[in-house]
């Protein structure tokens, strides 16, 4: 991260043709091969500034209350995260708003933008994985509830298949919701000096976007069958 930082003042200062990877070694306090031992490029260097927010959003998600809904969850993790002063400090926008001006007006440093969201895509469809994978009754099997009897035999407990959320859904489903959460940070960074704690800061706008995936079916799912159902 110490690279990163330094990686970043170079480019912002000097601008990203001007910056060699032995300028960021030496910002860095570090040799040049030590450098390399991290990052195949100077451009990557970057990454783990990009990743950082990426991966703070995702573990957000993740540590959403269990009895959240998936929708809940996801705007949960944009006001912890995208909110000035909650997850980032209100400072740390402006950084975040000058790197990603930086991925629009440099090809190769989109791509590391780029890569970096969709490693977090994967890791959100895993979160989403483990948000749906629980059972009808939180056991996979059917219900022992019925009528207090001893007269009347009680009929043993038939296991139902555990319904397993479609990889493929999911990953759509992660798709949908990270590109509902990129294209607000990326608008708000791109739209002047729009103020990131406004109406229409990165967390406002993330949740306006993710409003479409309201009636998203999340409980789509795939039986041991093999089909699809909902």
């Amino acid at each position: 991260m110490e690279i990163a930082r330094a990686a970043a003042g170079l480019f912002v200062r000097h601008g990203l043709r001007a910056t060699r990877a032995e300028d960021i070694a030496q910002a860095a306090g570090i040799a040049p091969r030590t450098f390399y031992r991290y990052f195949a490029t100077k451009e990557e260097a970057i990454a783990p500034l990009y990743a950082a927010g990426a991966q703070r959003w995702v573990a957000a998600v993740r540590t959403a209350p269990a009895d959240a809904s998936v929708l809940q969850a996801l705007e949960q993790g944009v006001r912890h995260t995208l909110t000035p002063g909650a997850g980032v400090s209100v400072s740390s926008w402006e950084w975040v708003r000058t790197l990603l001006r930086l991925a629009e007006a440099n090809p190769s440093l989109r791509r590391v933008w780029a890569e970096v969201c969709q490693a977090s895509e994967r890791s959100l469809a895993e979160v989403l994985a483990a948000r749906l994978t629980v059972g009808p009754t939180g056991t996979g099997t059917g219900s022992t509830t019925g009528p207090d009897n001893v007269a009347v035999p009680v009929p043993v407990p038939v296991p139902v298949p555990v319904p397993v959320p479609s990889p493929s859904h999911l990953r759509f489903a992660a798709a949908v919701a990270s590109a509902a959460v990129r294209a607000a940070v990326e608008g708000w960074a791109t739209a002047g000096d729009v103020p990131a704690d406004g109406p229409e800061g990165p967390a406002e706008l993330a949740l306006r976007n993710l409003g479409v995936l309201r009636d998203f079916p999340w409980e789509s799912r795939r039986l041991d069958d093999g089909r699809s159902r909902r």
